[in-house]
């Protein structure tokens, strides 16, 4: 069963909440971030991304990147940016995007129940990426992203939740630049923030939704700290990492797109050929078709647009890996044709998240590859299914929407 605790956030003086907040880390590449901060005292993105305050010069895995993550860290309560609460407390995180609201529960969650697998993976991570982030949590001695959980609904939070958040005052409500309206409270009611422990302490399973590698490298910190103070009680804020709880059934997943560099020294014609043995291909021509029902797909090549449907008995159903339309396209394009290995480090093929909309996969194809394959959503009952099974998705099956951001809530290991 889940265990959720309340912690002492660092978090954003009111009137400096705009300013701090920021994308996740990993959404942005170098160029991106460096672009990103600019004239930005206060963006979170200089802890978060540190090389962007350094030269270009300077590699991103060099020590001083980290340091410089704590020394930036230093500068937002020097500068009076950021505070931290007096006493633990729990924290509820509103996004609303297009009108579509979203209710968090931000908490602390136990790196044992990540080890026991009550807190369930559906992805693999990567080391190279899982030890940047251990080298700057430790550097920041704080968890300065949240991870993204999900439970299955449970009404009773809900109405907990809810009833804070009409009862009492927001401390954060601001609009984003990219137009997500973003709220908080604090829940400081001693006897609340019991309710919602008991209420999560029945509930069975949490699931990783996003920040794989986040919570990974939280959890490698923790054990790290415990290997260095043999006596831990198992109390100490190291054996535990920042969370924001949502419920599966607000939540919202988006396209998660595949753009390839070459066709494998196939001509436009062989390749629809191939395509064609185990997949429906229809020509819609300038037409950007985004896929109407799970196993289709749209393919944007020299310039025109096909509508692909997979043929009865290419995949099998009950599968719950397999039957996935990452999967599919993996399955029976993407390695046999296309010639891709290991998808999560072959340099020939990048993902574009669906925010970006089909605009971008023919930006993509008209100026660096060579075509792009737009996909129909990941279901969150098939992440969840999955997780459930014990088994794993393909890399990037899914990309949630509206992203959540950083600095608004840092859990400090100390």
């Amino acid at each position: 069963m889940a265990t959720i605790k309340p912690f002492k956030a660092v978090r954003p003086v009111p009137e400096k909440a705009q300013d701090v907040a920021a994308l996740p880390y990993d959404v942005y590449n170098r160029e991106e971030a460096a672009i990103a901060v600019q004239g930005k005292l206060d963006s979170f993105l200089r802890v978060d991304r540190p090389e962007t305050t350094l030269d270009e010069g300077v590699k991103i895995n060099d020590p001083i990147v980290y340091e410089t993550a704590r020394k930036n860290l230093d500068k937002l309560f020097q500068r009076q940016a950021l505070t931290q609460e007096s006493k633990d407390c729990l924290y509820i995180y509103e996004l609303v995007m297009d009108g579509r609201s979203q209710v968090g529960l931000v908490v602390c969650t136990a790196i044992d129940e990540y080890l026991d697998n009550t807190i369930k993976k559906h992805e693999l991570t990567r080391a190279d990426k899982e030890e940047d982030r251990i080298k700057h949590v430790d550097a920041c001695n704080a968890n300065t992203g949240p991870i993204f959980l999900t439970y299955r609904a449970q009404e009773a939070i809900n109405e907990i939740v809810d009833s804070w958040r009409k009862e009492h005052q927001s401390i954060y409500d601001f609009i984003s630049e990219d137009g997500i309206t973003h709220r908080a409270w604090v829940v400081d009611d001693e006897a609340v923030i019991k309710g919602l422990v008991e209420k999560f302490s029945k509930v069975e399973s949490l699931y990783i939704a996003d920040g794989h590698h986040r919570s990974a490298s939280a959890v490698k910190v923790g054990l790290m700290r415990r290997e260095a103070n043999p006596d831990y009680t198992g109390t100490e804020e190291f054996n535990y990492f920042l969370s924001v709880l949502f419920p599966d059934e607000q939540l919202y997943i988006m396209d998660y797109n595949r753009v390839v560099k070459d066709l494998n020294g196939l001509s436009v014609e062989a390749f629809l050929k191939a395509l064609s043995e185990k997949f429906e291909v229809t020509a819609k021509d300038a037409e950007a078709v985004t896929p109407p029902q799970k196993g289709s797909f749209g393919l944007f090549v020299d310039g025109k647009w096909y509508l692909l449907t997979v043929k009865d008995g290419v995949y099998d159903p009950a599968d719950p890996v397999n039957s996935l339309d990452v999967a599919i396209l993996q399955n029976n394009v993407l390695v046999p044709i296309l010639g891709i290995g290991d998808i999560r480090t072959d340099k020939r093929i990048d993902f574009v998240g669906g925010i970006r909309g089909l605009k971008e996969l023919e930006r993509r194809v008209n100026e660096d590859m060579a075509l792009a394959f737009s996909m129909y959503p990941t279901s969150i009952e098939e992440l969840m299914n999955i997780a459930d099974a014990d088994l794993l998705m393909p890399p990037k099956s899914t990309w949630f929407e509206p992203k959540l951001r950083s600095g608004l809530f840092i859990h400090n290991l100390y």
